[in-house]
């Protein structure tokens, strides 16, 4: 499949971008300075333009040392990064706290411009909605930073449709940041429709399976400490299991298509939609190598529907999210009443 860039506002992104989560926190200890700037390096040179982080990711670590890596490129690439989520700390370790109060934006944004080392911030999203600030007050904060010339465009995080519409009502968004994959299709549901309906890029965040369906993930029981899948529900058991026969079944596909289970994921993705780009992360060069590769492979429909069949929102055991971070984000079934 020959991959034309997709229009992300104004900015003409390479529909594969690569997130940058886990360079500094989620799966494992921090990346040294050294080894992000080699991340960095290799992706611009295999045409990623298309990078993103949060304030959150390492308490501000991953965009101090994702803006000292990007200097050299900044010309070359569009910054996305988040705010309205910090990490607080009390005697039950790390804790989130979600807050989409105008001022907490502002205050946030003027932060991460500062890490990043940068004037302006290409797509500036708020990580998650606090369902109490009304969603108006949120987009008329972000157009205020537009109009101060602090951010280019905003987004919105794991939303519904019906304040994805909110929102866009208010001022344009320019792009909706939701987990999207072979296995978690809730966004097809009225999320994405709307995408193409408004214009909105959707942002496909995990298009592994948060690792798993692409190069295998360790036994949950060897998962580190602060490892984020140590409590979502497809890792442990009984679930854990029946996915695990499921990817082995998709490495048949793929192996005997001459592919591998991150290019054919990566096919999938933006194979539904001219809408979406998709921001797969690693912290490993011979993947990042491997998931740049998918633009050159013609994957056939055929491939694509057999993956689609094998796994889906009715094929895969377990939520994606405990009952606890599935209150901020809303259910599988009823996210998109919310």
């Amino acid at each position: 499949m020959a991959i034309q860039t997709r229009n992300v506002g104004a900015f003409p992104a390479n529909p594969i971008g690569l997130g940058c989560m886990s360079l500094s926190f989620g799966y494992g200890p921090a990346s040294s300075s050294q080894h992000i700037k080699s991340v960095i390096e290799l992706a611009v040179d295999l045409g990623v333009n298309f990078l993103d982080t949060a304030a959150v990711y390492g308490d501000g670590h991953n965009e101090t040392e994702l803006g000292k890596a990007i200097a050299p490129y900044r010309s070359q690439v569009a910054i996305c990064t988040k705010g309205g989520m910090t990490a607080t700390y009390n005697e039950k370790g790390r804790q989130r706290k979600i807050d989409s109060r105008p001022e907490v934006i502002r205050s946030n944004c003027e932060d991460s411009l500062k890490r990043l080392g940068v004037d302006v911030i290409d797509l500036y999203y708020l990580h998650r909605w606090d369902k109490v600030t009304p969603i108006e007050d949120v987009a008329g904060a972000m157009a205020d930073l537009i109009t101060a010339g602090k951010i280019k465009g905003y987004g919105l995080s794991e939303v519904s449709a019906t304040t994805l519409r909110q929102a866009h009502n208010t001022h344009p968004v320019t792009a909706i940041q939701s987990e999207y994959s072979l296995w978690t299709r809730n966004p097809e549901i009225a999320v994405l429709p709307s995408c193409e309906e408004l214009d909105i890029t959707l942002v496909a965040f995990s298009p592994f399976g948060r690792g798993f369906l692409a190069y295998g993930s360790p036994d949950p029981s060897e998962f580190e400490e602060k490892d984020l899948r140590r409590v979502m529900p497809r890792f442990q058991a009984p679930y854990y299991e029946k996915n695990l026969l499921l990817r082995n079944q998709l490495k048949d596909l793929t192996e005997a298509a001459g592919l591998t289970n991150a290019q054919l994921l990566l096919a999938w993705v933006l194979q539904q939609s001219p809408s979406v780009v998709t921001i797969p992360g690693t912290t490993r060069l011979e993947h990042l190598s491997e998931n740049m590769k998918t633009q050159s492979l013609n994957v056939s429909n055929q491939v694509l529907e057999e993956a689609s069949r094998l796994i889906n929102q009715h094929t895969v055991a377990g939520e994606r999210y405990d009952s606890v971070a599935t209150g901020q984000v809303g259910t599988e079934r009823f996210q998109d009443q919310l």
